[in-house]
């Protein structure tokens, strides 16, 4: 598979890894948009948003509760931070793995643009 996400999670491409389970694995975006900004992808390979079902979609669970614990740690849980998922060329995902963005650690406007 030629997924970027899929590489890094398997070590192929280094990431400077935040958290890992045997579900999720988080890393520190390469281009952030704020003081803390971290991806947040399932091991398992699933396309998008669109792409969830029965089967997969508990993954969703593993992701919040993956982002509230990084949030706390990175002490940004106190005055809030942003959880963001793109789904979609005009949604602007840029890579086709499903991946949320927590970001935090500056006030954050509305509408992202």
């Amino acid at each position: 598979m030629d997924c970027l996400f899929c590489k890094i999670i398997a070590g192929e491409i280094p990431s400077s890894k935040v958290y890992e389970d045997e579900k999720v694995y988080a890393f520190n975006d390469i281009s952030p948009a704020a003081p803390c900004h971290v991806l947040i992808v399932p091991k398992e390979h699933i396309e998008s948003a669109n792409d969830l079902n029965e089967e997969n979609a508990d993954i969703l669970k593993n992701i919040f509760l993956t982002a509230k614990m990084i949030a706390k740690e990175k002490g940004i849980a106190e005055k809030g931070y942003r959880i963001v998922n793109n789904c979609g060329e005009d949604g602007g995902q840029s890579v086709k793995h499903l991946h949320f963005h927590l970001l935090g650690g500056r006030s954050l406007e509305w509408p992202p643009g």
